[in-house]
């Protein structure tokens, strides 16, 4: 019997082996055009689009130089791809993440390595800067539970934390076609790339 198929075909022309991912098959092209059409929250959002994982990754790079503003291009760029993988493996909620347990954890951490390695980054970021990503990550939801998901404050609170609101300061959701959204994407991973040199 065959073994089943674990790869995917991409626009670009590659093709992602999911089992054994490697960097010469990843691109920003095929990440960012698969992020803008991945809707968060099961695209039970708000609006007359779906709230992007690619909009949400850029929201989650404003807020971690919000909250670490020295850091450098790179660490920035780490917080740009946090939800990379998702462009492969969808946006899971959280529930559907624990009901599937490990296997997608281990998943997306193949993903991560070979997509930090394809854009010069460490296969795994260090614990500091992961921790503040995911600060950011937790402060993106928050906005977004409130903002366009149908959370209370109170809800929101209990399930994110409540937030800085110097941190959000100006900061607003977007809601705008995908194809915009593809197009911010890969203008803020080519700028970070360039400041990176």
């Amino acid at each position: 019997m065959p073994k089943p198929r674990a790869w995917q075909k991409m626009l670009s022309g590659r093709r992602l082996d999911l089992l054994d991912p490697t960097p010469v098959d990843i691109e920003i092209e095929d990440i960012a055009h698969g992020l803008s059409f991945v809707a968060r929250w099961n695209g039970q959002t708000v609006g007359d689009f779906a709230y992007s994982v690619a909009e949400h990754s850029l929201l989650v790079e404003r807020l971690f130089i919000r909250l670490a503003p020295r850091a450098s291009a790179r660490w920035s760029l780490a917080a740009l791809l946090h939800d990379a993988p998702e462009y492969v493996i969808g946006d899971m909620i959280s529930p559907v993440k624990n009901a599937v347990g490990p296997g997608y954890d281990d998943l997306d951490k193949r993903l991560s390595a070979a997509i930090h390695i394809r854009f010069g980054l460490p296969a795994t970021i260090p614990a500091e800067t992961r921790k503040l990503i995911k600060k950011a990550d937790k402060i993106s939801a928050w906005m977004e539970a409130t903002e366009i998901a149908g959370f209370t404050v109170a809800e929101a609170d209990r399930f994110f934390g409540k937030p800085d609101p110097k941190v959000i300061g100006d900061l607003t959701i977007e809601l705008r076609p995908p194809t915009e959204t593809r197009a911010a994407y890969l203008a803020r991973h080519h700028a970070l790339m360039r400041a990176i040199g």
